[in-house]
């Protein structure tokens, strides 16, 4: 089957009306491959363009639009990518898919198209814009003349695509707020800091033409700019490693308050990772810090791949951007910290409900030698839950480790509840395992119960010696052990008949966290061991 009559001129024709009816790029292209679909009679009309690493990325489609910003061809692969090296269409009329450089997209099954023709998008003595790919369900002849007038028709629309281009980039040049308030808008719609985070990056690219954008975020506690988006696909550049405050550019321009600009980072000797900018074909940067009020909580560094100037319209638009976008992640983490403030009001009135249970237990229990003892034991359990909500605090107010668990309980334990007359060492080991707040609470109280026992049981007769608390997860079972080498437990002991309130305690709350507790001597150690499995959720 020949090819229809293809008519490059009266596709340029048309062009302006399709111009004109268009507001972006993105809706030009799917404009342009149903148009060329039509004219050609195509099954399928996809264009590629050429990402800085000459890559190739989908970015319009007819038969799979789902497909658009998700689909890559790295350099090399596939015929498309080979077109675009080489400059030089390719033509096969018959049996397309059974080339072996031939690239089919996920999701679509085999056979679907038997000839195809992959032009090149450019002019004369340019670069290549990237690629047009047609494909047809039947089997197609290409004569010379056929061959010749799929050329013309992709000159025309690489003429086409790059004047479009030229006048949306003028336009936004023009009407850079304009471009801002689309971004300032975005952001302001979610309420979730990484969404916002790499919204900003990915809108702020989009909208200002840029070849990469990153966000580093403030980390007060270490004096550190760690990197939070970007939407450079390059795995090297998403593992950048932290910026002390003060060091390279986007250190400097949170110390000194002020946006930074460098007119070429691979040659400017302060700028951090020459190598990666060459490799990623980076230029001019522009550093501008988030700020709140004359609080810094971060910065956005946008970069160029040619080396250019950066307007007064331009950075005066980056600056406000930069301005609300801190202002939207503030807001999210205030919306985090809010929901979880109400949240932690129904868990410490649930806490509360336990700590009076607990007072319950000991009061039935009854074998306390004083009121102090009998205090000393509440006081313990209480800090034990209240270590949990400091540490809730502190972290990443959801989830706490176990060791740090631990640790926290052992400060309290050696700070006020041991006898001056002992000299026990503590040793923390294993993983840092994180708990939800309900399973963390538990925890604490398990670790606080066992390690009171060690303490009042194991070194009752001996004076000094150590308590190891370890911690392990395997596939997510956690295993807790907290051993100690002073007095090995009386011959025949058994939890269920010999046990005092504390390792009831412990027993129960195994039960609760759906494991097991059991209490042996090992090689001359007593230890107490606890299996559970972590829980995801709340």
């Amino acid at each position: 089957m020949s090819l229809p009559k293809v008519d490059p001129a009266n596709i340029a024709r048309n062009f302006l009306e399709w111009m004109k009816s268009c507001s972006s790029e993105d809706e030009l292209l799917s404009e342009l491959v149903v148009q060329v679909a039509d004219a050609t009679g195509a099954s399928a009309c996809d264009i590629f363009f050429r990402d800085p690493f000459d890559a190739l990325i989908l970015r319009a489609s007819n038969a799979t639009p789902e497909m658009n910003y998700r689909f890559r061809l790295g350099k090399g692969k596939g015929i498309s990518s080979h077109v675009l090296q080489t400059g030089h269409p390719f033509f096969k009329g018959v049996d397309a898919e059974k080339h072996p450089m031939y690239a089919r997209f996920p999701g679509v099954q085999e056979g679907i198209f038997q000839a195809v023709a992959i032009l090149p998008l450019r002019e004369a003595n340019e670069a290549s814009l990237g690629v047009i790919a047609l494909k047809w369900a039947e089997s197609r002849a290409f004569p010379a003349s056929a061959k010749l007038k799929l050329e013309g028709l992709a000159s025309v629309l690489t003429t086409g695509i790059r004047a479009f281009s030229h006048a949306y980039s003028a336009g936004a040049q023009i009407n850079r707020l304009g471009a801002l308030s689309e971004v300032a808008r975005t952001l302001s719609s979610s309420p979730y800091l990484e969404e916002i985070l790499q919204l900003l990056v990915n809108l702020t690219a989009q909208q200002f033409h840029y070849t990469v954008c990153t966000v580093r975020l403030l980390d007060e506690s270490r004096g550190e700019l760690v990197l939070r988006a970007t939407q450079s696909p390059a795995k090297a550049y998403q593992k950048k490693r932290a910026i002390k405050l003060g060091e390279s550019f986007a250190g400097k321009a949170i110390d000194e308050n002020r946006t930074i600009i460098v007119k070429d980072v691979q040659t400017e000797d302060e700028y951090i990772g020459h190598d990666l900018a060459a490799e990623q074909g980076l230029r001019s940067m522009i550093c501008v810090p988030l700020m709140i009020q004359d609080r810094a909580v971060g910065v956005l560094s946008c970069y160029t791949s040619e080396i250019r100037e950066f307007t007064d319209e331009e950075i005066t638009a980056l600056e406000t951007l930069a301005n609300q976008a801190a202002l939207a992640i503030e807001h999210a983490k205030l919306q985090v910290r809010d929901t979880l403030m109400q949240e932690m009001h129904h868990r410490v009135k649930n806490n509360l409900q336990q700590v009076a249970s607990l007072m319950r237990l000991q009061l039935r229990h009854g074998e306390y030698k004083s009121l102090e003892e009998a205090l000393n034991d509440t006081l313990a359990r209480i800090l034990a839950i209240a270590s949990v909500h400091d540490l809730l605090s502190r972290e990443d107010l959801d989830h706490v480790g176990i060791r740090s668990i631990a640790e926290t309980l052992v400060q309290h334990q050696v700070a006020s509840l041991i006898d001056p007359d002992k000299k026990i060492r503590f040793d923390v080991r294993g993983d840092d395992v994180t708990l939800n707040m309900t399973q963390a609470t538990q925890v604490a109280l398990v670790v606080n119960e066992l390690v009171l026992n060690a303490v009042e049981h194991g070194f009752e007769v001996c004076k000094e010696g150590d308590i190891h608390i370890n911690v392990e997860e395997r596939e997510g079972d956690v295993s807790l052990w907290v051993s100690n080498n002073g007095d090995e437990l009386p011959p025949k002991f058994d939890i269920a008949t010999a046990a005092h309130l504390g390792l009831q305690i412990v027993e129960n709350l195994a039960r609760a966290l759906g494991g097991k507790f059991q209490l042996t001597n090992v090689l001359g150690w007593t230890v107490a061991e606890v299996k559970f499995s972590r829980s995801s959720g709340e």
